[in-house]
């Protein structure tokens, strides 16, 4: 990412932390295939608390999240008990929703994937983490951040990718290895939401960042938490575990 003329001038005025001051951004791929594989690896199985805020009413659900590959998800919500059974799966390309009330499975389309979860500010594909952005941005060199301080990498959308975002700043720490803030910016360029990330606790023995806090900025008001109660990785899990059997069966 380019920097504008003016501001090689204005960071003399306020300082970096050492470290930034003293070492080289870390490479791109590094960046992009940390955040594509933070909270995965080969498999997973984590436990979740997902709080959502609005000016009207607070909603709060309990998850689990099972993960194999970068291809394959299953997320059942336990609480509250009038919402426990209700599932997502997805299969490659497919994701499905199973209804318990219902006692249906409901394919979602591909382009659906951007729209609402549960009637929450995360889309499905923030929850089953469909989009990568390694193989679905095009990412310039990290240039210094100051708030939060770190390394800043602004991702362009590839050219045929569909999606609602068309660019998506990344703050990360200073080796590269957490990442600190995002920002998302719409198809007509304007800043849509951020996402804070914070509590680095070791969990499944790598260190993460355990809460992430969404805010809307065209929502104003509109708050989401995602807390990691619990995380496990590389851990046995059957292809079975990914099945629409498996889905209706809780």
């Amino acid at each position: 990412m380019r920097l504008p003329s003016l501001l090689p001038a204005l960071l003399l005025l306020v300082p970096f932390p050492a470290a930034l001051r003293a070492a080289q951004a870390p490479p791109v791929r590094q960046v992009t295939r940390m955040l594509d594989d933070l909270f995965r690896s080969k498999s997973s199985l984590a436990e979740v608390e997902l709080v959502s805020r609005t000016d009207t009413q607070d909603r709060r659900l309990k998850l689990r999240m099972w993960t194999k590959g970068q291809d394959r998800s299953l997320i059942i919500i336990d609480e509250p008990e009038r919402d426990a059974g209700t599932a997502t799966l997805r299969v490659g390309n497919n994701l499905w929703n199973y209804l318990p009330k219902i006692a249906r499975t409901i394919r979602v389309p591909p382009s659906m994937m951007l729209a609402s979860w549960m009637g929450t500010d995360f889309t499905n594909d923030d929850l089953v983490k469909d989009s990568s952005y390694e193989h679905d941005f095009r990412f310039g060199p990290g240039a210094p951040s100051r708030d939060p301080a770190g390394w800043l990498y602004t991702g362009v959308a590839r050219a045929g990718v569909v999606g609602r975002w068309q660019k998506i700043e990344w703050v990360v720490d200073a080796e590269g290895s957490l990442p600190l803030l995002a920002r998302y910016f719409d198809r007509k360029g304007l800043l849509a939401r951020t996402m804070s990330f914070s509590r680095v606790e070791r969990m499944g023995g790598r260190l993460l960042p355990t809460l992430m806090v969404l805010k809307s900025v065209d929502q104003p008001g509109h708050v989401m938490e995602l807390r990691y109660l619990s995380a496990r990785f590389d851990i046995p899990l059957s292809d079975d575990t990914f099945s629409l059997s498996r889905l209706e069966r809780r």
